[in-house]
């Protein structure tokens, strides 16, 4: 059962040009996705799945540079190049981030792997005896499902299976670049919205058959933004990352640092979040 993080990183984001190479506390906003994430303790690998359009040989050389496991794929067809990324790899099990989310926090990627595969553990042999309890888990869904976690904490864990039915039926635009709305979309809102307190997720069976969970908390947090898509987000991260020594706080301690300092919410507070309907027109 190997479970394999792949972080998507691309220089041509529409709203801040170069941002997952942009400097961010010293070094590169991707180094910060990397490393966060490599401290997961239950992911066999991690590899960065940029694209074959030359403006992302920065990102491609600079994986190279750090000894980063780094995959090139089609543009716009992100769940092809998810795909393509996690067959080479030869991956069981898909962690999906976004080198958007420098604060990603290797617990809840652990966490995730967990509710996915609930006999993971340490040892090898507790890996190849565990069978997924669910197709896709994630800790954010876009409404009308919603979110209990901040915005830039976004995991989702797919197994391959899964991915590769999405990758052979989704056909819609949206569902191709944003990778995973085929694993929850006709899924009834009431069945997975975060409605009992302290229910540390809900569970649905898709139209298409997949078993798949949303993670919650409580209390519900799902309004904070610390993801960097605008200027303002970045302006926000800079501060934020500058509370601390180094990039081994928990996002409980970022969540603290924005109660103390209410001040810092209001720097991005007037972004508007991307949809699921959202797609790059310049396909």
């Amino acid at each position: 059962m190997k479970i394999v993080a792949i972080i998507q990183a691309r220089m041509s984001s529409s709203r801040l040009p170069g941002k997952v190479m942009l400097d961010l506390g010293g070094k590169p906003m991707l180094a910060w996705v990397v490393a966060r994430t490599r401290r997961a303790t239950l992911l066999d690998e991690v590899v960065v799945a940029t694209t074959l359009d030359p403006a992302d040989d920065p990102v491609f050389d600079y994986c190279r540079r750090q000894d980063v496991r780094v995959g090139r794929g089609d543009v716009y067809d992100v769940l092809d190049r998810y795909y393509q990324t996690a067959k080479h790899f030869a991956a069981d099990v898909i962690v999906r981030i976004t080198a958007d989310c420098p604060l990603v926090d290797p617990a809840m990627i652990d966490q995730a792997v967990k509710l996915t595969l609930p006999g993971t553990g340490a040892l090898p042999l507790q890996r190849q005896l565990s069978t997924p309890r669910f197709d896709f888990v994630a800790n954010r869904l876009p409404p009308p499902w919603g979110r209990t976690y901040p915005i830039g904490l976004d995991i989702e864990v797919f197994t391959f299976d899964a991915l590769q039915q999405a990758w052979k039926a989704a056909i819609s635009k949206h569902q191709r670049e944003h990778v995973t709305p085929y694993f929850y979309e006709g899924t009834p809102v009431d069945q997975l919205k975060y409605r009992v307190p302290n229910a540390p997720f809900s569970s649905a069976m898709t139209p298409e058959g997949h078993h798949i969970a949303l993670m919650h908390h409580t209390p519900d947090y799902g309004q904070l933004r610390w993801t960097v898509d605008t200027p303002e987000d970045m302006q926000l991260l800079q501060q934020i990352v500058a509370q601390f020594p180094d990039d081994t706080f928990t996002w409980q301690e970022v969540l603290a640092l924005v109660q103390r300092r209410p001040e810092l919410t209001e720097i991005n507070a007037q972004v508007r979040h991307k949809s699921q309907f959202d797609v790059d027109t310049r396909a």
